[in-house]
């Protein structure tokens, strides 16, 4: 394991425990990576009174002002970079983001390119110079997602994009299970979905970076399509990857396949760990 620590970033409502099963793997082909929370995920998650409310009233719900509303992308980027700093003790290492956790490792790279040898987007949202991630909800590409129904109240209104993983109604839940995890076991879907926070702040979806070919255009990049990922559909993941392409063509992106749904790291841990060693 003497290579720099791989960093695992995750997505909206996720925390660093969903990359437990990877970390192993990882482990096991000699390579090392940890797993960190994003700002307002994981350990860091706050909930809305009205989440824990018996008995719960979905009115309160869908309109409570969220405790992380005030959470944008740099104060999620530079928990990020510190992150890596510590990680890598100063060192490059390769920083992997899934979902979300994209525009928030894009923000990241452009603040502190120095600190990334080698930017990984699993499924990942990375939008174009400029652009936040909320303007690709409504692109065609974007069709064949079924997450946005999934959404509480007004995320605008309330600061988050919320979700409610303990729902009482099946419908509900077995959206979830569609949008993140459609080929995962049934019984770790349902362990994974009782771990998932309910807030994420909306400010990290209506913000864009900036993105320049020093900074985050010159570092290399891959990006891991998953064919059958019912959240961001396999049409939008190819098209950050021909956008990133058409503004930085000297450093074009490398490309690997996994035919799997959203959320690899538990469906297929080995397979993801088997992509990332030799990065």
């Amino acid at each position: 394991m003497a290579k720099t620590p791989l960093v695992l970033l995750h997505g909206y409502y996720h925390g660093a425990w969903c990359w437990t099963d990877v970390v192993i793997a990882l482990a096991a082909a000699g390579r090392a990576a940890v797993p960190v929370d994003m700002a307002g995920h994981g350990l860091r998650a706050r909930r809305p009174a009205a989440a824990t409310a018996r008995p719960f009233n979905e009115s309160s719900f869908a309109t409570e002002v969220s405790p992380l509303g005030a959470i944008d992308l740099d104060t999620a980027a530079e928990l990020l970079i510190q992150q890596i700093l510590a990680i890598g003790r100063g060192a490059p290492t390769t920083v992997v983001a899934h979902s979300m956790g994209g525009a928030v490792l894009s923000r990241a790279a452009e603040r502190a390119p120095e600190l990334i040898a080698h930017l990984v987007y699993l499924t990942a949202y990375m939008p174009a110079s400029g652009t936040p991630c909320i303007a690709y909800v409504s692109l065609p590409e974007a069709k064949d997602s079924v997450f946005m129904p999934l959404v509480c109240g007004d995320p605008v209104a309330i600061g988050a994009m919320r979700v409610d993983p303990h729902s009482h109604d099946p419908q509900r839940r077995e959206g979830l299970r569609e949008a993140f995890y459609g080929d995962v076991d049934r019984h770790k879907a349902d362990a994974a979905i009782a771990l998932l926070g309910c807030d994420a702040p909306t400010p990290t979806a209506l913000q864009g970076t900036a993105l320049t070919a020093a900074r985050w255009g010159a570092i290399d990049r891959t990006y891991v399509v998953c064919t059958r990922d019912r959240t961001i559909p396999p049409a939008l993941q190819r098209l950050f990857i021909r956008q990133a392409d058409q503004a930085f063509p000297e450093n074009p992106t490398t490309v690997q396949t996994l035919e799997s749904s959203h959320s690899p790291f538990l469906s297929m841990p080995e397979r993801v760990a088997e992509l990332l060693a030799p990065l």
